[in-house]
């Protein structure tokens, strides 16, 4: 940007006189700024100090400029360079603009006590011109903290992400994860899919999050979209508008966590799913990790394996009552009840008692094609790993 070269800069008699009324006129614009702004009086007196800073040191470039018009001036260094760049994270943009204009105005209420007799039209015009100066630099200086801040956010959240993926139980990952507006309570679940092929993808799937106050951080691995969900009640139906915005193919929601630090868990449960749901070519979109255990573990994944010894072989085990006979006879039967109780001898009455006990502890009903077919995997399983002993 040009900057205005001062026609007929102050003379330096009046430069001297601004030079040395410059803590003054700083310790002044400090005091009007605790009387007309209500929030400067709540800053911490380490922030209050780092504001006389700018200002003493806005002055100190007015007169450098001054007596070099020529030279543009270089405020973010000279002037917002006086104070830690916290500052920009402590203090709005607004809040900003109200401080630097302030700060004119005093200047300007100083011109004719601090001007040469015939001077002071000359340093008005020249606070006129620096305070637009000021301003540019301003919006330049928040502009560049926004740019890297947003920098730093995306590699963060790129990190909590993979970190989780990795299956890292760190308690560090809430600390970081609140750096990036993480509220960090409430249930958790982590979604997986194909990541779409164009579009702002963090973008669009932040605002589909939101729309269901839900929390969220978004992640790409290799060809992967990593969805982390959070805060709200009802994370299902978040999920169901989130997986709008994956590309083609299965998404898989893992498992509901209590909390972010055992989210790795969901990922594991989410990850190992979307392998295995090209097996279930008619899944719902998304499916849930846990309705895919039985390709899951056909896959080959540890926990799927455990978790359908945990749900389906010890509860059909310890129940008694005839219920795994049961169970095996009707898979057998193709779902024929009848059949069923011919091939056992019994009323098919009592073949729809054991198969409603079977479903009450399994979560399975054998005469549904998905349950009988969790059913059949978790017992055939069961018959030809390690969980054999459980029969006897």
């Amino acid at each position: 940007m040009a900057h205005r070269v001062i026609d007929r800069p102050p003379t330096a008699a009046t430069l001297r006189r601004l030079e040395r009324a410059s803590g003054a006129i700083a310790t002044r614009a400090v005091a009007r700024m605790d009387e007309d702004l209500p929030w400067f009086r709540t800053m911490p007196a380490d922030q209050r100090s780092w504001v006389m800073l700018v200002a003493q040191a806005g002055i100190a470039s007015l007169v450098e400029w001054c007596r070099s018009p020529d030279r543009p001036p270089r405020l973010t260094g000279e002037v917002f360079g006086a104070a830690p760049r916290d500052l920009v994270r402590a203090v709005p943009l607004k809040q900003t603009v109200d401080l630097v204009e302030l700060t004119v105005q005093v200047m300007d209420d100083h011109v004719e006590s601090v001007a040469e007799p015939g001077d002071a039209d000359a340093l008005r015009l020249a606070v006129l011109l620096f305070s637009r100066e000021v301003a540019f630099a301003t919006a330049h200086v928040y502009a560049s903290f926004a740019e890297n801040r947003g920098a730093w956010d995306a590699r963060l959240e790129a990190l909590v992400v993979d970190a989780l993926v990795r299956g890292e139980r760190s308690e560090e990952l809430p600390g970081r994860a609140s750096a990036l507006g993480w509220d960090g309570t409430g249930p958790v679940a982590v979604l997986v899919g194909v990541a779409p092929a164009d579009g702002d993808t963090h973008a669009d799937v932040r605002r589909a999050a939101r729309s269901h106050r839900c929390e969220v951080l978004v992640g790409v691995h290799a060809e992967h979209l990593v969805v982390v969900l959070g805060g709200a009640e009802d994370l299902r139906s978040a999920a169901e508008r989130v997986t709008e915005e994956f590309g083609p193919g299965p998404v898989v929601l893992g498992p509901v966590v209590d909390r972010l630090s055992a989210a790795g868990g969901s990922a594991a449960a989410a990850l190992a799913g979307l392998r295995a749901a090209r097996a279930w070519p008619g899944a719902p979109r998304p499916v849930p990790a846990d309705a895919l255990l039985p390709e899951r573990a056909l896959d080959g994944d540890p926990l799927a394996r455990a978790a359908l010894t945990e749900r389906v072989v010890l509860p059909l085990r310890t129940a008694g009552g005839d219920l795994l006979e049961t169970v095996r006879a009707v898979l057998a039967g193709g779902g024929n009840l009848e059949a069923t109780a011919r091939a056992l001898f019994v009323h098919p009455n009592t073949v729809r008692y054991r198969l409603k006990r079977a479903a009450e502890v399994t979560g399975q009903v054998a005469t549904d094609p998905r349950g009988a077919w969790t059913l059949q995997v978790a017992l055939a399983l069961a018959d030809l790993g390690g969980e054999r002993s459980l029969w006897h």
